[in-house]
């Protein structure tokens, strides 16, 4: 018989956390989360993303044997951006029985409707701006830092909850064989140069000031896009200590235009490609060695060989100027010099069509799709 029971108790949340390895032991595409790291995005007292948030989750066990899970979030700061009443779903693991995923479902969608909520979104585990979307396409290969994996039948469960599509966000490859055309190359060169246009990396000597920028040009560049919700200080400084752990900083660029920060590109070594290392997702006893040969020991780019490019923001004022592409011509170059071979640009929504269309003018080839659902509850 399947039991939902709601989870409240630390067994309960380690329980919710290893239901991952449950699911995915015998998975070879599937990268394992540090466990640590899952914990702390959970955790609703150190998380702050849930000053402004409120989250509850559930577990599905049959005989004690762990079946699924789920959480439904309410950001009020979403609600009141959008002007909407919508409740998200994230965090989402089930197996392959719809009866257990519609238990999940249910008790999510009854604590939403709770709270006044219209529709469920999701996934989104536990907002737009963390690791969002289910893949439906792009099994075959690891998913990239900071990017979501789950089995293919995932979307007959959630569609079989009455999810429809709401948006596609995409992913392309970069490989080192990519040519970009001596005219692009000419014109960002030219535009360079009659636009006073300078790309450096940041300083980390002035890491809390860069970030500060960053912010700055962060919640400008992407006020307009759909779901996006601005981020304060806190929550962005939060998230910067986090990537900096990982960051090698000489991929973080920065767009200057005659002196003043016209836009940001945040790149970050495929650590994922280092964490696959880890299975049991432990950084203690071997874990942490493990972690630190493949990203900081001489011979690092035999692992890490891949970055991904997580956000590309230009300040609403310098649209004009085309720096979108000269940011991918910049990492290009200084990618391989770095001894990067490959790439992921993601994620990228479905009709923001310059962007698209750029990324298939450099060559880039798109790999994966994810997907964001929408299910009405009144």
């Amino acid at each position: 018989m399947i039991t939902v029971r709601r989870v409240i108790t630390n067994v309960d949340w380690s329980d919710f956390i290893e239901l991952q390895w449950d699911l995915y032991c015998g998975d070879k595409i599937w990268v394992p989360p540090l466990k640590s790291a899952v914990r702390d995005i959970l955790d609703v007292n150190k998380n702050p993303f849930f000053r402004h948030a409120s989250m509850c989750a559930w577990i599905a066990l049959n005989d004690g044997r762990r079946l699924g899970r789920v959480a439904c979030i309410v950001d009020d700061r979403h609600n009141g951006v959008h002007g909407e009443d919508t409740a998200f779903f994230g965090f989402f693991e089930c197996v392959d029985d719809q009866a257990v995923a519609q238990a999940l479902m249910d008790a999510a969608f009854s604590w939403a409707l709770e709270r006044g909520m219209k529709l469920v979104r999701g996934p989104a585990s536990p907002s737009t701006n963390h690791e969002c979307g289910l893949l439906i396409e792009g099994f075959e290969d690891p998913p990239a830092v900071m990017m979501t994996y789950n089995p293919p039948y995932y979307a007959k469960l959630v569609e079989g909850c009455g999810f429809r599509k709401a948006k596609d966000l995409l992913a392309y490859a970069l490989d080192k064989d990519m040519k970009f055309s001596d005219k692009l190359l000419a014109q960002a060169e030219k535009l360079k140069l009659a636009g006073h246009i300078t790309f450096r990396s940041i300083n980390t000597r002035e890491f809390d000031r860069e970030v500060g920028r960053m912010l700055e040009i962060y919640n400008d560049a992407w006020e307009a896009n759909w779901g996006f919700v601005p981020m304060d200080e806190r929550e962005f400084r939060h998230m910067a200590r986090e990537i900096k752990m990982i960051f090698d900083p000489r991929l973080i660029l920065i767009a200057e235009v005659k002196g003043a920060a016209a836009g940001f590109a945040l790149t970050l070594p495929d650590v994922n490609q280092a964490f696959a290392k880890v299975r049991d997702g432990k950084l203690f006893p071997t874990g942490l060695l493990k972690l630190l040969w493949h990203l900081k020991g001489p011979f690092k780019h035999n692992t890490v060989n891949r970055v991904r490019i997580l956000t590309l923001g230009i300040r609403r004022a310098y649209r004009e100027l085309g720096l979108g592409p000269m940011f991918y011509v910049e990492y290009f170059r200084r990618g391989q010099a770095l001894g990067y071979e490959r790439g992921e640009a993601s994620w990228i929504l479905e009709d923001n069509k310059p962007m698209n269309a750029a990324l298939r003018m450099m060559g880039a080839r798109k790999s994966k799709i994810y997907r964001i659902y929408d299910r009405p509850l009144i």
